[in-house]
């Protein structure tokens, strides 16, 4: 009697865990641009969910943001800035002037008066304007539009990665002023020369620098990383598990 052989396939099913990183610590995402510091960049601003938002403003050492709707009401003035009896010379923290009120010698905020950190918690800070140097030196700058909003394209001269920072102008008084064609955002560096103005990164469509004004203006914040989360090693923490079935195998039978 012949016998005929029978392949047959079976399943063996293997199970493998993969962890997809994404660029996030706290639900915000982050950007490795390649610094020379290890700086990472956050993608978008305080008050805002995509990069291309303005996100909210903030006086200098406030922690509080006011939108681009001035419905809210709020001046950003001396008369309503948080450090301070009513004006400028009146200071109450921030201060290495006599003649500028309370004396305290700080330089740079406090976290407590960190927007990014007040909003975004412990693992996130405002820039330093050393911080903002270095994107601005170790960066191109490419002035372009974003679904339908203007701002810069900054991307790595090392890496190619890249953020973008919408022009949201800035808010004094009641009003917005130059949205659309100038960005300026707040480092959490205190003037070296006055000091109720604080440094900034400024630019619009032909230059980008940094420059100084007083602190009660409303600015934008785009965070970064903290340092000592990035040597803490807490890096990225949102991961997501894919599963992914294998069926392999052969068996043979012969029969009559």
């Amino acid at each position: 009697m012949k016998k005929k052989l029978f392949t047959l396939l079976f399943a063996l099913v293997a199970t493998i865990t993969v962890q997809a990183q994404e660029d996030t610590i706290d639900g915000h995402e982050y950007v490795d641009l390649g610094l020379p510091s290890g700086t990472l960049w956050a993608s978008c601003n305080v008050g805002a969910t995509k990069p291309e938002e303005y996100g909210d403003y903030f006086a200098w050492g406030e922690t509080k943001g006011y939108s681009s709707d001035t419905s809210d009401g709020h001046s950003f003035d001396w008369a309503n800035y948080k450090w301070c009896n009513g004006s400028y010379n009146s200071l109450t923290k921030y201060n290495y002037s006599s003649g500028n009120g309370t004396i305290d010698n700080k330089m740079e905020l406090d976290l407590e008066d960190d927007a990014a950190y007040g909003n975004w918690g412990s693992n996130w800070r405002m820039p330093s304007r050393e911080q903002q140097d270095e994107l601005r030196q170790q960066c191109n700058w490419t002035w372009t539009t974003l679904n339908g909003v203007n701002g810069y394209r900054v991307t790595s001269k090392t890496n190619g990665n890249s953020i973008f920072l919408p022009a949201a102008g800035w808010r004094y008084g009641t009003s917005p002023d130059y949205a659309g064609s100038y960005g300026s955002y707040w480092s959490r560096s205190l003037d070296t020369y006055s000091p109720d103005y604080a440094y900034y990164l400024y630019f619009y469509s032909l230059s980008v620098d940094w420059a100084n004004n007083t602190r009660d203006d409303g600015r934008s914040v785009r965070p970064v990383v903290a340092e000592d989360a990035i040597t803490d090693g807490i890096g990225v923490v949102s991961r997501e598990t894919i599963t992914i079935t294998v069926r392999t195998g052969i068996r043979s039978t012969a029969r009559s």
